[in-house]
This record gives C-alpha cells, structure tokens and sequence, in this order.
C-alpha cells in the first residue's frame, strides 16, 4: 500500500478475527455480518464528514456493532463458566493521549459509552466491575438487566463446553464440526478532519472463562492505543498473547520511534512478534495521513473501512 501524503477523515472498524471457514458461513449469515459492519461504518463516517471528532465516531461505530447480537460485544456478549455476561471496553484520544477502561460489567449497555466517561468525567483511567457499574448509574447510562444480554447461540456455545474445563473463542460452529472460530471483538480506529486520531475497542470475552479473567480489550496499550504522533490501534485476537506483546502500542512505539510505515509496524508484529509466540488474532490501524491497516493471521478477520468521498467496504476473508 502506497503512503498516502494527504490528511483526510476516515473510520476503519473489525468485529472480531479467528477461523472463520467459509464453508460453514451460510449466504444469510455473512450477509447479516456485512450489512452489520455497514451499519457501523455508515454511522460514524456520517459523524466524521459532518466535522465531528474522532473519538465520537470510534464511539458510535462501537455502540452499533455492541447492540448487534452477531457480535461478541454489549447485546452479543458470550457467557462466563458461571452463565454471566461480562464485558470489557476501552477509549483512547490521539490528541491528548487521555483514555478510559472498563471490566466485568454485566448491566450496562454501551460499554465503550461507559469507557468514555471513565475518560472525561472521572480521575481514573480504568474501572472494573462493581464500582464501574457504580459510577455507569452515577453518569446515568443504560443499564439493562442480565435477560438483556441472552442470547440463545451464545448459551449454547457455553453449554457445549462448559464441563469441559476450557475456554473457548467466539465460535459459529458447533464443537464437534471443523473450527470455525471467531476471536470476538469489535473496535474502531478514526481520524477526523482536524487531524485527530481515536481508538475504541469492546468485548464479551471468552465462552466459559473462569477466575475473573480480563484479555487485552481494556488494557490501553495492549488492545487500544492511538497516538496522533503515530496511529491509531483496535486489537482483536487470543487476548493474552496481545497483553504479553504490548501489540497496539509496540505498532505505534514502532512508527514513532523506529521510523516504520503503518502498514511495515502492522506487519512486524502481527505476522512476525505474535506468530513467534503462538497468539492468533489481528488488527487495524490508521494514521495521520489517512493510511490504513487491517492486518491479521487468522483465516479471516469481520472488518471494513469508509473514506471521505469513498463507498464503505467490508471484507471477511483474506481474499
């Protein structure tokens, strides 16, 4: 991909990578899918071209693909061992390099909402579970009750493996067909027409985890980053393998320090830093001149991405 030399507003957004095979996939579910990220894209590329900011559309793109049930985020959340929902987000400003995080929510709608009001309107950059659903009342968010959260092929996902002692990424499939694994997360990458750069990601987690486990999702630097002296980051992928390898920061540290394009930083560490450690998963990115990265080592990676002047395009496959 050739660097662009220009500024421009753009939204790039995934809802989650993994072995996404294309012979279990059905016409009406990849249509669903597609028409889903579009809904998203559409969204917040209309918040962008009007002049609004980049971490409202980051925002909003994450808000659409959390009340979309396809997805492993806020409506569409998989369940823990126990039979609970609990969902992680996180929000990151280029300009000023302020964030907000939360974990182990299980009322409140938007997630990535409550993130960003961690970011404006409190001391702290992350809450986790009862306090953070403290202060989600206290800001007068959405809550919603656990029934909010069911979803009857996210139960059965759970009850296929929930005596087995394992966790499980997002999978379509039943457990005994080939894997068809969707590692679930969503997130979004923006830069407006100031010249800002934003980053949001959300998640539901992993089907049957146990011991309070948190991935990358809200951990700024692992699972979200941006920067406007380097890009802006959205993970999605085996959440420890992110932690360990610091992804969305060690891509921006890469292009800010060491010099590397967007696409070459993207490259290094998804295709070389985590398959030498064994992590499967993928990323975007955008920076300042427009340039964007969807980069995974997965089968496929639910993705799209709108310019200004552009049509949206989403994409499933490598191909």
């Amino acid at each position: 991909m050739n660097e662009k030399t220009m500024n421009t507003h753009c939204i790039v957004i995934h809802g989650g990578a993994g072995t996404i095979i294309k012979s279990l996939m059905t016409a009406e579910m990849e249509t669903a899918y597609r028409a889903g990220l579009k809904a998203a894209l559409d969204q917040s590329e209309e918040i962008l071209r009007k002049g609004g900011c980049a971490l409202d559309a980051v925002e909003a793109a994450v808000t659409v693909m959390e009340n979309n049930p396809l997805f492993n985020a806020g409506r569409g959340s998989v369940f823990t061992h126990e039979g609970k929902n609990e969902m992680d987000a996180s929000i990151m400003c280029g300009q000023s390099l302020k964030a907000g995080a939360v974990s182990g929510l299980s009322h409140v709608k938007n997630p990535v909402q409550l993130a960003r009001e961690v970011m404006e309107y409190s001391e702290h950059v992350f809450l986790c579970g009862k306090g953070a659903e403290e202060f989600a009342i206290s800001r007068k968010l959405a809550m919603e009750p656990e029934s909010y959260f069911f979803t009857q092929p996210r139960y059965d996902q759970l009850m296929q493996i929930r005596d087995s002692g394992k966790t499980q990424m997002d999978h379509s499939a039943p457990v005994e067909k080939p894997p068809s694994k969707k590692i679930g997360t969503v997130g979004a990458v923006a830069l407006d027409r100031m010249g800002n750069l934003a980053a949001a990601t959300s998640t539901g987690g992993m089907t049957n985890k146990m011991f309070g486990r948190v991935g990358d999702t809200p951990i700024i630097g692992a699972g979200t980053y941006a920067n406007n002296n380097s890009c802006a980051v959205s993970c999605t992928g085996h959440g420890e393998f992110f932690i360990r390898a610091v992804v969305a920061h060690d891509v921006s540290c890469l292009m800010e320090y060491g010099k590397y394009t967007l696409a070459d930083a993207c490259q290094e560490v998804v295709n070389k830093k985590l398959l030498s450690m064994g992590g499967e998963g993928g990323l975007i990115a955008l920076d300042r001149k427009g340039n964007v990265s969807m980069v995974f080592n997965s089968e496929g990676m639910y993705r799209g991405r709108k310019e200004s002047g552009k049509e949206s395009e989403v994409f499933i496959y490598k191909d």
